[in-house]
């Protein structure tokens, strides 16, 4: 049997373990000792340097880290924030002395409200602390209920401010969407929730959301408010399905109305704008004529007065040249026989040749 003291001998340290043990642990022995027929023979210094170069190269590969070019590392030294690293390949110091935290600066995320979406990256979204369904329900301004679905989409515009200025940059921001919008949809009633206040709501809450993250240092700008789905609740939404179908009803008549009307009045105000510029052109029509009629009699006068004989005969011709073109059937008298003179038909030879 071995002393006590043999352990603390020189030589081979696998020597303790090829003497003959005692009875009851013969078979831990011959584990060992087939365990040392596969393992080299190594020194006490050769095993301390193999320690120290494993050691070493650990630390220089942890020592190198890539930031994504979408991204920003945040590096900390012993928990003190240092400096922002841009992307690309970076060296830190090892050993936990320098840490370096990956913040997403350029990519948009988004929080999602009363629903999960099951393509949503984990990063984008963060674990619920109370039930969807509670998210959903909210009170509008006249009393009513409505089931209300959002989603708030987002940046990181300050990764020290994200990271450092806020516990719990996430969840705070999702408190504050939440309760931004069941400010804005208690401000307002049922229908105006549901039907044709959608786009107010989301630009008075994307404008409320921006106010409080900055005053807060959250570090994270609000790209856009989106409301999705919105309902009353399961038990009134049956009733609440037939009041909206009869409100497009309504609006379906008022609609076609307001078509009848833009047709009919606009082709009436035309028919009555284009009567009124007939009349008034007959009217100048008339009044042109008439001064010209008064101009024609004052210089015909005027001449009369200087030869009354030739223009009365001026006008007599002229008269009858106006006339007697336009008169078919025509009849010659002379006054000294009194008799019907004889005269060439040319209506009954017109087209032959004289």
């Amino acid at each position: 049997m071995p002393s006590p003291n043999d352990n603390d001998a020189p030589g081979d340290p696998w020597e303790r373990w090829t003497k003959p043990p005692p009875v009851k642990g013969q078979l831990i022995h011959k584990g060992y000792a087939k365990t040392k027929k596969f393992l080299p023979e190594v020194s006490l210094g050769g095993a301390i340097i193999f320690v120290v170069l494993l050691f070493g190269a650990v630390s220089f590969w942890s020592a190198f880290y890539t930031v994504p070019s979408d991204s920003v590392a945040v590096v900390q030294r012993f928990g003190k924030y240092i400096k922002k690293i841009p992307p690309g390949l970076h060296f830190k110091l090892p050993l936990g002395i320098d840490t370096a935290i990956i913040v997403p600066i350029k990519r948009q995320l988004k929080q999602e409200f009363g629903f999960t979406t099951p393509s949503s990256s984990s990063l984008n979204l963060i674990p619920r602390t109370q039930n969807v369904a509670l998210e959903t329900q909210m009170v509008t301004g006249d009393l009513n209920a409505a089931l209300v679905e959002w989603v708030v989409q987002y940046r990181i515009a300050d990764p020290v401010k994200f990271l450092f200025e806020v516990r719990a940059p996430n969840a705070t921001l999702r408190d504050v969407s939440e309760s931004v919008m069941r400010e804005v949809v208690g401000d307002r009633t049922v229908d105006e929730v549901i039907t044709i206040g959608r786009q107010e709501i989301e630009s008075e809450a994307l404008a409320k959301m921006q106010i409080l993250t900055t005053k807060y240092a959250m570090g994270i700008s609000i790209d856009q408010v989106q409301l999705k789905n919105i309902n009353p609740p399961k038990p009134v939404q049956a009733s609440f399905n037939e009041v909206n179908q009869a409100q497009q009803e309504k609006e379906r008549l008022i609609n076609e109305a307001r078509r009848d009307y833009n047709k009919v009045i606009p082709l009436a105000e035309g028919e009555k704008d284009q009567r009124i510029r007939e009349a008034d052109g007959y009217r100048l029509k008339r009044i042109n004529e008439a001064q010209g009629d008064v101009a024609r009699f004052n210089a015909l006068l005027v001449e009369y007065t200087k030869a009354p004989e030739v223009t009365r005969r001026r006008i007599y011709l002229e008269t009858m040249q106006e006339i007697l073109p336009v008169i078919h059937s025509k009849i010659i008298i002379d006054e000294q026989t009194h008799s019907i003179l004889p005269f060439l038909d040319l209506n009954a030879i017109q087209g032959e040749q004289p």
